[in-house]
């Protein structure tokens, strides 16, 4: 999996981590932020969430065309690295507004369609060599694995810094506070939510409150100000991402030089171009659908975390909550593979069988040291995400290998469409887990919650058709792009998820307003019209890739 690769991939996953590291922070937290500190309801906080997103992913198509018309694609990921730089720092500034907010968020924006696109442009440049062609697919699995590394001990991280300043304010933290709260300043409060709210305000305290004004501005204080600290660390990790580009960038090819020196040959016939920008666009069209449902794990899906799961857990679940014993997990699971694999030398398969047994002894030390019943944070739910794109990389990509050597393995453009199938399993679900559940305007501090398997399986299944999808995506778009549309081509399908996040809303929506399963039958609906679409023109896709 990682054997005969060029260094340039790892400076290019290690570069994009503190973007990663940024993006599942935001995924993590930001509609807890929106609601929290500024009283927004789910519809508009899903709004802003999605344009927020939508202009990460449709920005990357501006950062493409000047890329593409200068060449100069280094030199533009760098100008990205330092506007995310900058906007995560707007953001870590407490006590501002929701205006000031929002054009932070589009600061961040904007140097992300800088640096994503050309990024990942360079990266397939890299597999342009015909000695690393053959490696495409697999080194997109491994770049997308790579970058995923930061995005694991995100939501840990904010989590931590959140609850560390509210508890260092005299609070504990109650998510379901601040809605209160507003609406006490606002004087909508009924007379059953005021007792709600005395005694939430007595429990997180741990004292009696006899002025709920000045304790509800002192606590909404807080916990904003503890989300603008988290913020703060998601910016340390783009200085980290900086200072790697800055030192390693001579790894990456530079399009630019090469075109210059004539080693690098950019056109193709009219006809050609047409063909590939054809099939693209249709391929496109497609993952709309995807990235709509799929990013709904920073939304919809976080917002169930919070108001339709358990908040606390036994010791055994627990040590997929806790970073340090999820980590644990994975050193063993790696271990197990390295002592199981066939190449291995009897060195390796030592140092293997080392890590396995460490792997277990140290997961069995955090699981000894926990409570019978541990409470945690609604968004430590983000990191299963990137914790089973780690793990399950290897796994997928040996299942590829094996069919490789078989000759039976999917094309790319197959492997995407069976993502899509795999991505509708995935919220059936979570439609199973939720059909006993209330609606959410019925909702009340008493509602019944669900057991965290439900959400631990939806999140398996979506990284599983991510894998499919997502680093097939990539590797299909940088082999089959015309030359000289390279980055407008990758920007383009980071657009296909820019407008997929534009509509996330429509989950947020139909969240206040129907049964809970139903909003999950609609992306099992979605997903599986979009299956069908490209398995119908499949032919098509598989004779241009």
């Amino acid at each position: 999996m990682f054997k005969g690769h060029p260094k340039g991939l790892y400076v290019a996953f290690f570069a994009n981590m503190g973007e990663r590291f940024g993006f599942y922070t935001m995924m993590g937290i930001l509609v807890y932020y929106l609601t929290g500190k500024y009283g927004l309801s789910p519809t508009k906080a899903g709004l802003i969430y999605s344009i927020f997103y939508a202009s990460i992913y449709g920005l990357a198509l501006v950062g493409g065309i000047m890329a593409d018309k200068t060449k100069n694609y280094k030199g533009i990921i760098m100008i990205g690295l330092v506007t995310m730089l900058a906007g995560y720092f707007l953001m870590t500034l407490p006590g501002l507004g929701l205006v000031f907010t929002v054009f932070s968020l589009f600061v961040i924006a904007f140097g992300n369609g800088l640096f994503k696109g050309n990024l990942q442009a360079v990266v397939g440049q890299l597999y342009d060599n015909e000695k690393y062609g053959h490696l495409r697919d697999s080194a997109f699995s491994v770049f997308y694995m790579g970058i995923n590394i930061g995005a694991l001990f995100a939501p840990h991280a904010a989590s931590g810094i959140i609850n560390w300043f509210i508890k260092h304010q005299g609070f504990e933290r109650n998510d379901l506070l601040p809605s209160l709260i507003h609406k006490f300043n606002a004087g909508t409060l009924s007379i059953a939510e005021k007792l709600d709210l005395q005694t939430i305000a007595n429990k997180v305290s741990n004292s009696t409150i006899t002025d709920l004004s000045t304790f509800t501005q002192q606590y909404l204080d807080a916990y904003g100000t503890g989300f603008n600290y988290a913020f703060g660390v998601a910016g340390l990790t783009m200085i980290v991402s900086l200072l790697v580009y800055v030192f390693f960038k001579r790894m990456l090819p530079d399009v630019k030089k090469e075109i210059a020196s004539g080693e690098r040959i950019i056109e193709i016939s009219k006809e050609e171009t047409k063909q590939r920008l054809t099939v693209l666009f249709l391929v496109f069209a497609v993952v709309i659908f995807f990235w709509m449902s799929f990013h709904q794990n920073g939304l919809t899906m976080t917002l169930f975390a919070k108001d339709y799961t358990v908040q606390e857990v036994g010791k055994g679940a627990f040590t997929l909550f806790h970073v340090w014993s999820l980590v644990s997990i994975i050193i063993g699971f790696y271990g197990l593979i390295t002592l199981l694999s066939k190449g291995s030398s009897k060195t390796t398969k030592m140092i293997g069988g080392l890590f396995l047994l460490g792997g277990i002894a140290a997961t069995y030390w955090f699981y000894s040291s926990f409570e019978s019943t541990n409470k945690f944070s609604p968004e430590l739910f983000q990191p299963f995400n990137p914790a089973f794109i780690v793990i399950l990389t290897p796994v997928v990509v040996g299942i590829f290998t094996w069919l490789r050597n078989r000759k039976k393995e999917p094309s790319t453009p197959k492997k995407i469409g069976i993502g899509m199938i795999l991505s509708s399993f995935a919220f059936l679900i979570l439609l199973i887990g939720s059909l006993s559940l209330p609606a959410f305007k019925e909702l009340t501090p008493e509602s019944p919650r669900v057991g965290v398997q439900w959400l631990i399986s939806t999140y398996f299944m979506l990284t599983v058709a991510e894998l499919f999808l997502s680093p097939m995506g990539l590797s299909f778009v940088s082999k089959v792009s015309p030359p000289k549309y390279q980055g407008i081509m990758q920007g383009a399908w980071l657009g296909t998820t820019a407008v997929g996040n534009l509509f996330l809303w429509i989950g947020s929506y139909f969240y206040e307003r129907i049964q809970i399963w139903q909003v999950w039958l609609i992306f099992v609906i979605l997903t599986i019209i979009a299956a069908g679409f490209i398995f119908s023109i499949m032919k098509k896709l598989e004779k241009v890739s």
